[in-house]
């Protein structure tokens, strides 16, 4: 009677324990019930809704924008037609469905057992990973979500699959799905595909091109008929035996088409076009994204490029190259920031790919004068000083003239510039040295291996490109920092995520009391000298004229407040443009015309600033005497060391001679060796004869002394050859850029 009593004791116990494990249970499956739906809800908050879905339009080309946000170009590498479902051949469509997902028509969107069946594959790690995807959630993945292989994408993946369902009919899941997956080689859709791999149009495709074409979905890289046969022949015959299975096609149409011989067309990319800025593109494309991300990513990505380039400004450039008489180029850089506000390489892109901003090594004439006076005052010597205009003829023959072919006696560096006097210029490379030119020059920027060793240096005979003197003009109107120009600020991916940020990369140039110098002489060249064509009304403009002897290139390099900008003139075979076509003439109403405009667009500062660190002080001196300027002095407005000013009046222009002969900072007369021989003029004279562009000479009056200063030679002249030399051959020549285009086009799978 114990015993029966302690077993139903026993037996009531274990039931009421049964019962408590029984209500735990379904307490936590009604937890994890409504924990799931918390988070099922949760996730589908942040997925596309039903008409985000309707509206949403797939598109993987990169977008190329400007530094406002205006679209410039998209790259793709098909520009995908979209084919309707009634005009795809009826055998792709089974091909795809055979292959993918056969019971497409009987599901609503996710196949639960197939999930199960690749869950499990995939957690006892059989055979391949699973995707246990349908053609909905496929779409969905493609459209929508990233390729990542997680528990919270699947999720994802079957609310926006279910969704889709609702919102869409079947024949439209299966368009939309057919015009947008992958079919490899850079073809989107099947119609790309259709075409791109056999020729024809999707509705034409009989068996054996659907099956492998079907095939492809999968994995397009791998069972690509082009560079994998064997395995995409394997993958043909899977997809044929699904239709067998299915009874879509019998076994003989099944092996005859696994037999049939394929036609297939090299396949291609689509053409590189810009629709906007080309240079400007193919000038990021080829030499920062492509070698960076590699085609597919560019091309197919759906990147997002923000470059630095105004789009505004780049259509001015692009208008005003057009003007040109010859082939020519534009570059307009931020001195500040180093960025590429405007790119002009031609006059047709088309025609030539031939980018001359970047690519054309040209001799600049006498638009590399003031790197030689840069190095003259960073030697010491002042815009004031004086040199010897006054016949020079070297042992070999070499006799450099001025443009007039006429002398000027003794004039200042500030004079000398400012009428582009060749004679001074060579005088002052051999007083400062080529050494220290050269050093300048590379401290501007200039990174052309074509620096003559002789005194040509100093009337510009190296040759080098526009935006190496953009860059090395920049460093005059900063303050002497070096800039290195930049193209690109930010890459993103198609998530959005973050690939690369650039901004201004700033170094050491020359220093600030040479830059705000040379900027001041240039401004002066500008206000009365051989650059008055390129004066920018109601802005501070510097800049300097560039011509060759033979007039076959002209330039006009210079800048305002913000903005530096060089504009190349010149034909591509090097014949002359014409006679008298000279800087002046050619390019400096160009670049007028653009920096206009560009003031105007960029609404930018109207004066320069002066940096307390240049250590100057301005002073209004005399540009012929360089004295302190009197009433009556063609007066300018000069920044000079702090404590070497001159502190006499211009005595030639009603000063007092006494006091110009006692003043210790008075110009000097720099004389050197190449100077012997050659009588110095007792002092600076009025009666100089003016240059083609000088205004009117002054009366005569007496002449003025000045201290003379003989500076030892620092190194023997190098006269060069007194043999016209031809130009060195380019080493980017336009049919050697466009061989080299093409063979960028085929390295990256690209097709022009």
């Amino acid at each position: 009677m114990l015993h029966g009593t302690m077993k139903r004791r026993k037996g009531g116990c274990l039931g009421r324990l049964a019962a408590l494990m029984g209500v735990l249970l379904l307490l936590a499956l009604s937890v994890l019930s409504v924990g799931g739906a918390l988070y099922v809800w949760g996730v589908s908050k942040t997925l596309p809704t039903a008409e985000e879905m309707v509206n949403h339009r797939p598109s993987l080309a990169t977008v190329v924008y400007d530094r406002n946000g205006k679209v410039l170009t998209n790259l793709y590498y098909e520009n995908r037609q979209w084919v309707k479902l009634d005009r795809i051949s009826p055998l792709m469509v089974k091909a795809v469905l055979a292959a993918e997902d056969a019971d497409f028509y009987g599901h609503r969107g996710i196949d639960p057992a197939s999930i199960l069946r690749a869950l499990i594959k995939d957690l006892t790690h059989q055979a391949t990973r699973q995707g246990g995807s349908t053609i909905t959630q496929q779409l969905a993945r493609n459209l929508f979500l990233t390729r990542e292989r997680t528990l919270a994408r699947k999720v994802k993946e079957a609310i926006l699959a279910l969704r889709m369902e609702k919102t869409f009919t079947k024949d439209q899941i299966l368009e939309m799905y057919l015009n947008t997956i992958y079919f490899g080689h850079g073809t989107y859709g099947i119609g790309a595909a259709a075409e791109a791999y056999f020729g024809k149009s999707a509705s034409q495709l009989n068996l054996s091109e659907s099956s492998v074409l079907a095939g492809l979905i999968a994995a397009p890289e791998s069972y690509t008929p082009i560079r994998h046969p064997a395995r995409a022949k394997t993958r043909q015959g899977y997809v044929l035996g699904q239709m067998v299975s299915k009874g879509w096609i019998s076994r003989e149409e099944a092996q005859k088409a696994l037999d049939a011989k394929l036609s297939l067309k090299p396949v291609r990319r689509s053409s590189v076009t810009f629709s906007d800025a080309p240079y400007f593109v193919s000038y990021i494309l080829f030499s920062q994204l492509l070698p960076r991300y590699g085609s597919d990513a560019v091309y197919r990505g759906g990147m997002r490029i923000y470059t630095t380039l105004d789009a505004d400004l780049q259509k001015d450039a692009e208008e005003a190259v057009r003007k040109l008489p010859s082939e020519g180029a534009i570059i307009a850089l931020d001195p500040e920031t180093g960025e590429i506000l405007a790119m002009v390489g031609g006059k047709d892109f088309e025609k030539s790919k031939f980018n001359r901003a970047v690519q054309a090594f040209r001799q600049p004439g006498s638009a590399f004068k003031p790197i030689v006076y840069a190095a003259a005052l960073d030697a010491g010597y002042r815009p004031v000083d004086h040199l010897m205009d006054s016949p020079l003829l070297f042992p070999n023959g070499w006799k450099p003239e001025n443009y007039d072919m006429k002398y000027h006696g003794e004039v200042s560096l500030i004079e000398a510039l400012t009428y582009s006097y060749n004679i001074p210029a060579v005088k002052l490379a051999h007083l400062t040295g080529l050494d220290k030119i050269v050093k300048i020059a590379r401290d501007l920027g200039i990174t052309t291996p074509h620096l003559p060793n002789d005194l040509s240096l100093a009337l510009g005979s190296t040759s080098l490109t526009p935006m190496e003197m953009a860059v090395a003009y920049s460093c005059f109107e900063n303050g002497g920092k070096r800039i290195v120009p930049y193209a690109v600020r930010e890459v993103r991916d198609n998530g959005d995520t973050v690939l690369e940020k650039n901004g201004p990369a700033i170094a050491d140039g020359i220093s600030p009391r040479v830059a705000v110098m040379i900027r001041s002489m240039l401004q002066e060249v500008v206000r009365s000298g051989t650059g008055r064509g390129a004066a920018v009304p109601g802005y501070e403009t510097f800049g300097k004229t560039g011509t060759t002897n033979d007039w076959s290139d002209a330039w006009f390099c210079g800048g305002i407040p913000g903005l530096v900008v060089v504009v190349y003139a010149g034909n591509d075979d090097h014949k002359p443009l014409g006679d008298r076509m000279t800087g002046g003439r050619v390019a400096s109403p160009v670049w007028r015309a653009f920096v206009s405009k560009a003031a105007s667009r960029l609404k930018l500062a109207k004066q320069f600033t002066v940096p307390a660190e240049a250590g100057v002080e301005i002073v209004r001196v005399c540009r012929h005497t360089g004295f302190l300027a009197s009433s009556g002095c063609p007066a300018v407005s000069i920044p000079v060391p702090a404590g070497e000013a001159p502190q006499a009046a211009c005595p030639l222009h009603g000063g007092a001679l006494a006091a110009a002969r006692a003043d210790s900072m008075a110009p000097r007369l720099l004389l050197s060796p190449m100077d012997e021989g050659v009588p110095p003029a007792p002092g600076i004279s009025a009666a100089a004869t003016p240059a083609e562009e000088r205004p009117a000479e002054v009366p005569a009056v007496s002449p003025v002394p000045t201290p003379v200063l003989k500076v030892p030679s620092p190194q023997p002249p190098k006269p060069p050859s007194p043999v016209e030399k031809p130009y060195r051959k380019d080493p980017s020549s336009p049919n050697d850029v466009e061989r080299r285009y093409q063979e960028l086009l085929k390295q990256y799978g690209l097709k022009n």
